[in-house]
């Protein structure tokens, strides 16, 4: 038993030093991610509210059109409704150059409050750091690796805390502050670690889920056994464009998606990447307490007709921890509370790749 927990030792020290950088990127980025819409929605009111609620809405089509007029749109990615009526319409839209821009829309004028390059704000650029590390697949697959490495620095930390005798259990529940400055670090490394584990190993495995299909496919199989889930992505059913006049395409859209489920929420409507498949819009349910819960409908992408619409009721286990895991990830899944636990966990969490170098430090110098 002393043997292997050597060698877990051996292998929680240097697989911490290899991904330690790493884990400290993922935690920082992370904590600012957790109060993303609220410390952007401080400093960029203009993207999310207005200064004066009306009492008539334009219609999506009309402020699409403003878009493509005035700011040279040529494509429509993605439009966001809010039920609250202080909220504008996100509108995302590529212009000649396939360039993303967020455009923030005044519901009641139309007006367009506030405009920018997607990638270029700067939650976007943390979100991608999160991810990717501004590197793509590749700092996809490090980001990726460095959290199933966690996984294991976590167990096997737990492991390495855990005293032989129940007796010294009191002692490593604590920090001696009054200590020389080796043990105080050893404690804060081993007693952070053990408060924050449980929370902190959730956001890891919710973190693998986005990171790797094999952890993903995985856990939806767990979810829903063998049946076998509905697609995510319908075909389109129209082939060809039929060149009809549509002026009314948008707004017709979410009216349908309004009627077919008939509770408080927020409307997405989301365009096609392809040339294959449908419109998905998506309705969340704001009235109840855990977010993202949302019924999904579907719709020709020239004629704006439903082709399927499905209640979050209907949706498999599988789907429905599908929706769940970003939630639970980012420490919304209960709203305020748990975003704050979740952002003082992530602080935590950048501290342990610190105080760890430092342990491994004073032993090197030893």
């Amino acid at each position: 038993m002393k043997g292997l927990k050597k060698k877990i030792g051996l292998l929680h020290l240097w697989l911490g030093l290899a991904s330690g950088i790493i884990i400290f990127i993922a935690a920082i980025t992370g904590s600012l991610l957790v109060f993303e819409k609220e410390i952007d929605g401080t400093l960029n009111p203009d993207y999310y509210n207005v200064s004066e609620i009306g009492t008539e809405k334009k219609s999506l089509d009309y402020c699409v059109g403003i878009l493509q007029k005035e700011y040279g749109v040529q494509e429509i990615t993605r439009i966001s409704t809010f039920s609250d009526p202080s909220r504008t319409i996100q509108i995302f839209g590529k212009d000649a150059d396939k360039k993303v821009y967020l455009f923030s829309v005044n519901p009641y004028s139309g007006k367009v409050q506030a405009s920018t390059l997607q990638k270029s704000r700067f939650f976007a650029v943390v979100l991608e750091i999160h991810r990717q590390l501004l590197m793509g697949e590749t700092g996809g697959i490090i980001m990726g690796t460095s959290c199933l490495i966690f996984v294991f620095m976590l167990i096997s930390g737990l492991v390495l805390w855990w005293p032989k005798k129940v007796k010294n259990l009191k002692q490593r529940l604590k920090i001696k502050w009054n200590a020389s400055f080796k043990r105080v670090v050893w404690d804060l490394h081993s007693t952070v670690g053990f408060y924050s584990f449980f929370i902190l190993l959730i956001i890891s495995l919710t973190g693998l889920f986005f990171a790797f299909s094999w952890f993903q496919d995985g856990a939806l199989y767990l979810a829903d056994g063998n049946n076998k889930r509905p697609p995510a992505k319908i075909e389109n059913p129209t082939k060809t464009d039929p060149g009809l006049l549509k002026t009314d395409f948008y707004q017709s859209i979410y009216n349908q998606s309004d009627s077919f489920f008939p509770y408080k929420g927020n409307i997405q409507i989301r365009m096609p990447a392809d040339t294959i498949n449908s419109i998905l819009v998506l309705k969340e349910n704001t009235e109840r307490l855990i977010p993202h819960q949302s019924s999904a409908a579907y719709f020709d992408k020239y004629t704006a007709e439903n082709i399927q619409a499905r209640p979050y009721s209907s949706f498999s286990n599988g789907d429905k921890l599908k929706r769940l895991i970003y939630p639970i990830h980012t420490g919304s899944v209960f709203g305020l509370p748990t975003k704050i636990l979740a952002l003082l966990v992530s602080l935590l969490a950048a501290t342990l790749p610190v105080t760890g170098f430092l342990i491994w430090l004073r032993k090197k110098r030893s």
